[in-house]
């Protein structure tokens, strides 16, 4: 499964207050309204910016802080096409999978904010188009591109009735 668009970088210790910030908490039941203030707090210019099809990338611990679930789910609703990190808060992580957000982990060192990118989720290869600069993430499992491809877990389990490793 491959996927095209313009990233935006952001740094380590992205919590999910950066990712939805806490004083929409009123909208997690409207979740297409809270959808267009993703990343606000981490940059306020960020929703003018932001295409759907673009791509978060960040530095560690993306997504600390809370078990919010509606962090992933505002990023998926906007229309981001996956994660790239160089690590993510394990709850996060599963939250993301759960839902149908792509996440992958590799050293984004070398990619910067408005950098043209094509990922391969399936073989776990990041290319840079900007830069000509192909980076290797850790290939996602096979199970978690089964959920990503249903839309996530709920999906995958009406369709398949159970995980099947």
């Amino acid at each position: 499964m491959k996927v095209r668009g313009r990233c935006w970088k952001f740094g380590d210790d992205i919590s999910t207050d950066h990712i939805t910030p806490g004083r929409y908490y009123h909208l997690r039941s409207n979740m297409p309204e809270l959808a267009k203030h993703i990343m606000e707090d981490a940059d306020p210019d960020f929703a003018n910016k932001f295409k759907p099809g673009d791509f978060i990338v960040a530095g560690e611990n993306f997504g600390m802080g809370s078990s919010r679930e509606h962090a992933p789910l505002a990023l998926k609703i906007a229309g981001v096409s996956a994660v790239i990190a160089k690590s993510f808060a394990r709850i996060f992580y599963r939250n993301a999978i759960n839902i149908g957000l792509p996440l992958l982990i590799a050293d984004t060192s070398g990619i910067d904010s408005g950098d043209e990118l094509e990922v391969d989720l399936s073989e776990g290869r990041i290319t840079d188009l900007t830069k000509k600069l192909e980076i290797r993430a850790k290939p996602l499992p096979e199970v978690m591109l089964k959920i990503l491809n249903e839309g996530g877990l709920v999906a995958y389990v009406k369709k398949y009735g159970d995980i099947k490793i």
